[in-house]
């Protein structure tokens, strides 16, 4: 019988990393065999059943990637830009699928990133559901549909903590409806309204940001034209949306080719 692909968990002590944690260990097709978190936590050492408040399950929390990226098949990482470049490298040495769910890269990461898609299977998304991937999916279809006489504007919102703006998600959107239109999303893109900034140009994918609360995601792709809107809407209302689809992608990436994915390959989109 063949052993269980191994996971490793990424920022484990975090929201997002403690709902990865829990997927991985309700799941019967993977087994957890390491949660990382930074220099000096104090879930250093700790039996990660204990910190996510269970019995102990004989796995230690560490701050040491290259020892746990060893026993790995999968990385689930929902970090930060500089530490998911480093743990891309961990992971093409490991030949580990390589979920990065983090987002706020510079073009410079993506760069360093796609470097190790030369050896291992990283599947990059700036949201991991579902229900998003189908929402992009879908705007790319009406975006190239509709002509410019229907002005994009894309709105989202987060949680107060969120530290980077347009989300992953909203850029996933904004991609999408460039590449409906087939223009470059960098070449239209109008990212911030501030006094006065004259009439919107035919043509431009706006973007909103409201940051509040605990909002976990919501995401609205506006199509407005003279005398009507079509508004597509995605609303998040648990974060185990995400780890369950980070888990399906890791799974997926098991002895798929080296290279750069997301998650339409992952979904069959």
């Amino acid at each position: 019988m063949m052993e269980l692909p191994g996971i490793v968990v990424t920022g484990a002590s975090g929201r997002m990393g403690q709902m990865l944690l829990r997927e991985v260990l309700a799941s019967s097709k993977c087994r957890l065999v390491g949660a990382l978190v930074r220099v000096g936590s104090p879930w250093i050492g700790q039996d990660v059943g204990t910190m996510l408040g269970g019995q102990p399950i004989g796995v230690t929390v560490s701050d040491d990637a290259v020892a746990a990226f060893a026993k790995a098949q999968g990385v689930l990482d929902f970090t930060s830009p500089e530490a998911s470049v480093e743990f891309a490298e961990l992971a093409a040495q490991a030949r580990a699928v390589h979920v990065i769910g983090t987002t706020g890269f510079e073009p410079a990461h993506i760069q360093k990133l796609l470097a190790a898609t030369r050896h291992c299977v990283a599947v990059r998304a700036g949201n991991t559901s579902l229900g998003v991937n189908l929402l992009v999916k879908l705007t790319q279809q009406v975006a190239a549909a509709l002509d410019a006489d229907f002005d994009i504007e894309i709105v989202e919102a987060h949680h107060r903590n969120k530290v980077d703006a347009p989300s992953g998600t909203a850029l996933m959107l904004g991609e999408a409806a460039a590449a409906g239109r087939g223009v470059d999303l960098d070449a239209v893109s109008d990212r911030g309204r501030d006094g006065i900034t004259g009439a919107r140009e035919r043509g431009h994918i706006g973007f909103a940001s409201v940051r509040g609360g605990d909002v976990v995601g919501e995401h609205d792709v506006i199509f407005a034209a003279n005398g009507e809107r079509i508004v597509l809407r995605h609303l998040a209302t648990d974060r185990a949306i995400f780890a369950r689809g980070a888990l399906k992608a890791a799974l997926w990436g098991q002895n798929k080719e080296p290279g750069a994915y997301d998650m339409m390959d992952v979904l069959g989109l």
